[in-house]
């Protein structure tokens, strides 16, 4: 990144932050939006950066609804604080990104980061059901709603997430939670690839279900006490701590990327990557990458000619500018760029790091 004695607001209020962001804009003067930092590496290296907008005193659980099973939030809430707050009505925020802790609510939105629940629960896409941004023009926009059956308008939600505070700034979203488990067993296993396929298939899928280069494969089951004890019973792997999966999401890599391919075609493209770990009933890979630019080019070529993605997720700049973040450009450029054009035309949102 680009960072030339950038100056750093921290707003307490979101009529506060997006005030700075309408100044700054103003001025022509480039915006990074910060949150926790720990996705921070994700995208090209900023074209420049003048200000840095931290997201971080935006941290208040605004409503929760244990009945409705729904909360608001502020974007600048760590994942963790959220969950803490949830646990004391038994209910939880299927969310479990790696390079964790400290990952806020807005940017997991802006970045899409996801974590082994996603087998079970999907992304936060399928149960983000409202958003607030701000925007360069000094405005506060809201799409969707505090409640489900709420929730209406332009979908400004799948707008912003994953796109990398390019078109706003999230200040806060409504999400709808879900109950933890009545039962939650972790067990692990050294069979690869066949124990992989035999666990998704189990009677009760697993939760999370992950394959490492090294054969090892972790699988949580949740649900009643006697469907899940009768599955593991039947499955005849070890009991592990469920620790397991918190130093799981602490992974982050110098240099890593994640792959996503249609998930039979993920066995063949990770065959020679070295390090990664992947979760297979997803089609996602996650590598750890030792080699140079070079590999990561011909890797996500082959990701692309099988209809996938690789995307770089951390690496010095100068390996990013070598590799390049994102990839080929996508069918809907054109469509982006007058997005881009229409929220942002002077284009004072993290420069260059996102594909438009």
């Amino acid at each position: 990144m680009v960072v030339s004695a950038p100056t750093v607001e921290k707003p307490a209020s979101a009529e506060e932050l997006a005030r700075r962001l309408h100044d700054a804009a103003s001025s022509k003067l480039a915006v990074v939006p910060v949150g926790g930092g720990r996705a921070s590496g994700m995208g090209d290296p900023a074209e420049r950066c003048d200000v840095l907008l931290h997201t971080t005193r935006l941290d208040r659980v605004i409503e929760h609804s244990q009945a409705d099973m729904v909360v608001s939030v502020e974007a600048g809430i760590t994942l963790e604080a959220l969950q803490a707050e949830l646990a004391k009505a038994g209910q939880f925020l299927p969310l479990d990104p790696f390079n964790s802790p400290g990952h806020t609510i807005g940017g997991l939105l802006a970045t899409g980061w996801t974590g082994p629940l996603r087998l079970r629960y999907g992304s936060p896409r399928d149960f983000l059901i409202g958003i607030r941004v701000a925007l360069p023009d000094g405005r506060l926009a809201t799409g969707g709603g505090r409640v489900v059956k709420n929730v209406s308008g332009y979908d400004m939600m799948k707008l912003h997430y994953g796109a990398l505070g390019s078109l706003g700034v999230i200040v806060a979203a409504s999400f709808k939670v879900f109950p933890k488990p009545l039962h939650d067993v972790t067990v692990s296993s050294a069979g690869g690839w066949a124990d992989a396929e035999r666990a998704l298939v189990t009677p009760v899928a697993p939760s999370a279900l992950e394959l490492f280069s090294d054969g090892r494969v972790l699988a949580r089951y949740t649900g009643s006490p006697d469907a899940i004890n009768r599955v593991v019973k039947d499955l005849g792997w070890q009991q592990t701590d469920e620790v397991a999966w918190k130093e799981h999401a602490s992974r982050a890599p110098e240099r890593w990327a994640r792959i996503a391919v249609p998930r039979e075609r993920l066995r063949e493209v990770v065959a020679d990557l070295g390090e990664w770990w992947a979760s297979p009933g997803a089609g996602i890979a996650y590598w750890s990458i030792g080699s140079d630019a070079a590999s990561v080019k011909v890797t996500r070529a082959k990701a692309e000619s099988l209809g996938g993605s690789l995307v770089m997720l951390a690496a010095p700049d100068h390996f990013m500018r070598e590799a390049g973040a994102w990839g080929a450009p996508p069918s809907t450029l054109e469509l982006q760029q007058r997005l881009r054009n229409a929220f942002d035309p002077n284009h004072v949102l993290n420069p260059g790091r996102f594909v438009v």
